[in-house]
This record gives structure tokens, C-alpha cells and sequence, in this order.
């Protein structure tokens, strides 16, 4: 079976509602109708620059048939529908790439189409990227952008330490998310802290903003001092966390999907509440979200006949991505910079002595920037 063989027809048929194609390497397709007309890629049906539709689906008739099949070439069909007398021509490189019974829906941002990692997944060492070549090298980029898209993150080295710099580093792949906290914030010791991120205390693993709807979908934190005792990074895959409480307790995993929970923040100058699950799936059943911040979950309000099962996935959920195995340790030095999946990986941090300084710089961007800038990438490497 040659590489082209996927995209030959070996036979082309039609019913008034189905155009069945016989492809040379025994899959079939068996497309409807008004899924057809609605995909017309002719100039009257889709704008000629940008591809975007210029009709409505109620500007199809309800009553569409397909009335002809002509196959034009080895590579278009002309397909003509009644009561419009309308014809359109597809490729059939087209057809087969779209083809919904070949073609599984899929989502780029969901679990199944990531590679999930725990502590020992990184032999050769977790994804970096030297800053120099991140900005002047779209291959380097590309590659960076693209572990980050793989493992929902990315260490960036040799980044200057300069206040702001953050901000610059967002620019090269996406839009900086302001916040209440501003368009960066400080990361260090504080007197009367209204976060516990601004003390010196550890922190366990949780995503940031759950408070927030949307959230911040990718954080950033730069190194600009690190001179303490302790202080350590921490990541742990969300994702990866969730598919082992599917696997060891599925009721658990089902309970963190179906009941939604309230998150909230509250100082002199903000008021923030939002309401989700912990573990967000798709159509598909794939994990596409993870939201957890036990700092930040408001009163639990649910039946009173769900709160025992709640706790029992919840502490399940938290004792799973406080796993040894699942964890990735690492220490920020000056000049490093890491960016994060917000909605996948989990972060934390070890304690740190009150002598010395540590001091990071954090921001936020959003995912639809980055996956933007990462396919434009693609279309070269």
C-alpha cells in the first residue's frame, strides 16, 4: 500500500442523502447531504480570503438532495444538489482528511492528545530552551512551543534578569493576561501577605487563579534572585493525575467530574468567585481541565447526600498528585524562566529559609496566543 493510496478512489456512488466513496485502501465514507453542502469550499459559499462561510445553515434547504456524483479527476469531485441546482467540488485530498466516519473528532488541548509524564519521564532532562535562540531562531521557537504543547511546559534559560522581562517574553508567543494583581506580579516575602505565595512557607501542588473564570491559562515565573535555603519548584501533570484516579477508582473520578464546586478570593480590592468541577472532560470523555487549589475552595456546598463521596474523591484526587512518583523537583536559579499549562500542570514549592533572597517575577498569558503562534511555526518546521 503506497502513502498515496489513502487518497485514491476506487469507486464513487450516491443516494439522495448519502455520497459514498470506496477509498483503495478499504476504508469508506459515507457523507450526508447537508454535511456536504454546509462544507461547500466554492467562492459562493465561502469567502475566497479567509475561508469563513458566507452562508447560514437555514439557507440550506431542509429538503436537500444530492442529485449527481461526477468524479472529474483522480483528484475532485463535483457534487450537484436539488432543489438549488447547486454544484460543488471538493478535493478528494479534502474529503478524506474531513471525513467524519474516518476521522475521529479530536482536541488538541485534551489529555489524549498530550504525552502524559511523572518524576522519572525526563531522563535526558525536563524540556529548556536557551532565550537566545528562542527569539532569534523560529526552529528553536517552534521546538520549545511544541514541549510545551506535548508536556504543558517549558524552561527558559539564560533570560535576563531585569524587571519586566517577563512581559517581553510573553510577547514572543501570545498577550499578557492582567489580572487584579497587575500585569506581572512579585513573588517574595511579604509582611501580612494577602497570598500565601508572598510568604516564605511551602506551598503543595495546585493551579493558579481557580477563583477566576476564565482562569489564567498559562502562568510564567521568572528567576531574578535566588540566594535561600530551600525554595524548591515542584510540577506535577494534572493530567496525568487524573487519568490514575480514573484507573484506581473510576466512581471517584466520575465524582470530581459531576460535581462542581465554588473557588473564591478576597482582599481590600478584589471579590472573585467562580463555580467548576475539579476535573473538566469533553465530549469525548478526555480530561481537558484541571482546576485545584485547596487555599481557595469557598464553602462546599453540595446535597447532603454527596458530601461523603465529595471527600472521599477529593482527598483520593489530592493524595494522588501529592505522589513522590508524580513529582518533578527542580531548583530556579537566576536567569530561568518557566512557563505552564495552568489548566494541566500543577506547581508547588518547598519552604525557604528567611535569609537570603528569593525573588520571582509572575505573569499570565493564555493558551489560544501560544497554540496560534505554535501552528503559524509549524507551517515551516
Amino acid at each position: 500500500m503506497t502513502a498515496s493510496d489513502n487518497t485514491k478512489i476506487t469507486s464513487v456512488s450516491h443516494t439522495e442523502d448519502l455520497l459514498v466513496i470506496r477509498w483503495a485502501d478499504g476504508e469508506t465514507s459515507r457523507l450526508d447531504s447537508m454535511w456536504l453542502r454546509d462544507h461547500c469550499q466554492m467562492p459562493v459559499s465561502r469567502d475566497a480570503d479567509n475561508g469563513q462561510r458566507l452562508l447560514n445553515v437555514i439557507d440550506i434547504p431542509e429538503e436537500l438532495t444530492i442529485a449527481g456524483v461526477e468524479q472529474l479527476n483522480d483528484a475532485q469531485l463535483k457534487v450537484s444538489f436539488l432543489p438549488e441546482n447547486h454544484s460543488s467540488i471538493f478535493t478528494v485530498q479534502w474529503l478524506r482528511e474531513n471525513c467524519y466516519c474516518i476521522n475521529q473528532a479530536s482536541d488538541d488541548r485534551s489529555a489524549s492528545q498530550k504525552l502524559l509524564w511523572q518524576c522519572d519521564s525526563f531522563p535526558a532532562g525536563m524540556p529548556v530552551c536557551d532565550y537566545g535562540e528562542f527569539t532569534s531562531s523560529n526552529e528553536s521557537k517552534a521546538k520549545a512551543l511544541g514541549a510545551f504543547a506535548d508536556y504543558g511546559f517549558t524552561v527558559l534559560t539564560g533570560v535576563p534578569c531585569k524587571s519586566g522581562q517577563v512581559l517581553e517574553v510573553i510577547s514572543h508567543f501570545g498577550f499578557n493576561r492582567e489580572t487584579n494583581y497587575g500585569e506581572m506580579f512579585e513573588v517574595r516575602t511579604e509582611i501580612k501577605p494577602n497570598n500565601l505565595a508572598y510568604s516564605n512557607l511551602g506551598l503543595g501542588c495546585h493551579t493558579d487563579n481557580p477563583y477566576r473564570d476564565p482562569v489564567p491559562t498559562i502562568q510564567l515565573l521568572h528567576c531574578l534572585q535566588n540566594s535561600t535555603a530551600g525554595g524548591d519548584s515542584v510540577l506535577v501533570d494534572g493530567f496525568r493525575a487524573a487519568e490514575l484516579l480514573r484507573q484506581e477508582r473510576i466512581e471517584h473520578f466520575d465524582t470530581l467530574v459531576d460535581n462542581w464546586v465554588n473557588f473564591r478570593f478576597s482582599d481590600a480590592v478584589a471579590e472573585l468567585n467562580s463555580r467548576a468541577a475539579m476535573i473538566e472532560t469533553n465530549d469525548l470523555g478526555d480530561v481537558v481541565r484541571v482546576r485545584y487549589n485547596n487555599r481557595s475552595i469557598a464553602s462546599l456546598r453540595l446535597p447532603a447526600e454527596r458530601i461523603k463521596p465529595f471527600y472521599s474523591a477529593y482527598r483520593h484526587f489530592s493524595e494522588i498528585l501529592e505522589r513522590d512518583s508524580l513529582k518533578i523537583t527542580f531548583r530556579l536559579e537566576p536567569g530561568h524562566l518557566i512557563f505552564f499549562d495552568n489548566t494541566r500542570v500543577l506547581h508547588a514549592r518547598t519552604a525557604f529559609s528567611a535569609e537570603g533572597e528569593r525573588h520571582l517575577q509572575g505573569a499570565y498569558a493564555d493558551l489560544d496566543g501560544l497554540y496560534s503562534t505554535l501552528n503559524l511555526l509549524r507551517r515551516d518546521y
